[in-house]
């Protein structure tokens, strides 16, 4: 093989769903492996709500935009096919921000080797992104406590999942907030949450106080929309919001309001909104608390597998419509 397959971003989202017209599929020669760099070979990779971000103008985020004419961002995994590095073998499996092509030359800044003996698709549902996402929120900014409530807000997502497991680990009463009653009898069960609400069929106030008699103690947002107001005020005094995601904005031109402030100050709440890039040095100590939880079988996850790299422009939009069922990864 002399050359490879990339996915460059050429324009900037204007709202509205993903289309072939922000992207250019080029050919790449195959790069020469020079001394201290490694190539991978790339086998799955990971289609995440925080790339609509990646893809904006907006310079004031948590990271920098992807500079348009390059290689769209990503993580992903893959399989170490060359190597001139003292650190990183032939076969060695990495995972890291491998981006929208199918071979990466690197000198492993940034990447970590896969420990675990799981397939792709599983370190790629739980110990990427996802799984460090959940348990940096939840464990930080949640700060759970047996016998608490917490919510979470796109339960049946490759993040809200993990959180939903880990937070019932821990002795919480769960209730997760969905789109479908497919994915609600897979929370229930399947990953043993306590309840579910289906944001487009049920009464949200109604079901909300069903299922959270006592109040909420965390929210766990990942969505936004009707359900944020709901939740927010059945918040209990002291009550933790870990802001994550904002699914339900991202393809609008200007964002729904949000919640009035006043119940924050008269119920001492924590709201607080992160991003991994601030946490990547943390990422062995984040491990080392949730890859106890995995070993002892109580983290279940399903996959959504798309193939094909160029299937990743068009499958964007299954964050929008809620068609994805589980972690979305792209078979290469």
């Amino acid at each position: 093989m002399t050359t490879y397959t990339a996915i460059n971003l050429i324009a900037r989202p204007k709202g509205g769903p993903i289309g072939p017209e922000l992207f250019e599929v080029v050919q790449k020669d195959m790069p020469s492996v020079g001394e201290g760099q490694f190539l991978i070979k790339q086998t799955h990779m990971s289609l995440d709500p925080a790339m609509f971000g990646w893809m904006s103008p907006d310079t004031e985020s948590y990271i920098a935009p992807v500079e348009l004419g390059t290689v769209m961002r990503s993580s992903g995994i893959g399989e170490v096919v060359e190597s001139n590095h003292p650190d990183f073998q032939v076969g060695d499996r990495v995972t890291g921000l491998l981006g929208w092509q199918e071979y990466i030359l690197t000198n492993g800044k940034g990447l970590n080797k896969v420990k675990a003996p799981l397939p792709d698709e599983a370190i790629l549902s739980i110990f990427a992104l996802p799984g460090l996402t959940a348990t940096q929120g939840l464990f930080t900014i949640g700060k759970p406590k047996a016998g608490e409530t917490i919510v979470v807000s796109g339960a049946a997502g490759s993040v809200g999942s993990i959180v939903g497991q880990l937070a019932k680990a821990e002795g919480l009463t769960v209730v997760g907030v969905v789109g479908n009653d497919e994915k609600a009898d897979w929370i229930v069960n399947e990953l043993g949450f306590d309840g579910a609400i289906n944001y487009k069929t049920d009464d949200l106030e109604d079901k909300l106080a069903e299922l959270t008699p006592e109040g909420i103690d965390i929210y766990f947002e990942n969505t936004g929309g009707p359900i944020q107001h709901h939740v927010f005020a059945r918040m209990n005094t002291h009550g933790r919001i870990a802001v994550c995601g904002m699914i339900a904005d991202y393809p609008k031109a200007e964002p729904d309001l949000a919640p009035n402030w006043i119940p924050m100050i008269k119920k001492r709440l924590t709201v607080q909104g992160y991003a991994m890039p601030d946490h990547f040095g943390e990422i062995p100590q984040l491990l080392e608390k949730l890859t106890p939880y995995v070993m002892q079988g109580k983290i279940k996850y399903r996959s959504h597998i798309l193939e094909g790299l160029e299937s990743a422009i068009t499958g964007l939009n299954l964050f929008f419509t809620g068609g994805n069922k589980g972690k979305l990864i792209v078979k290469l």
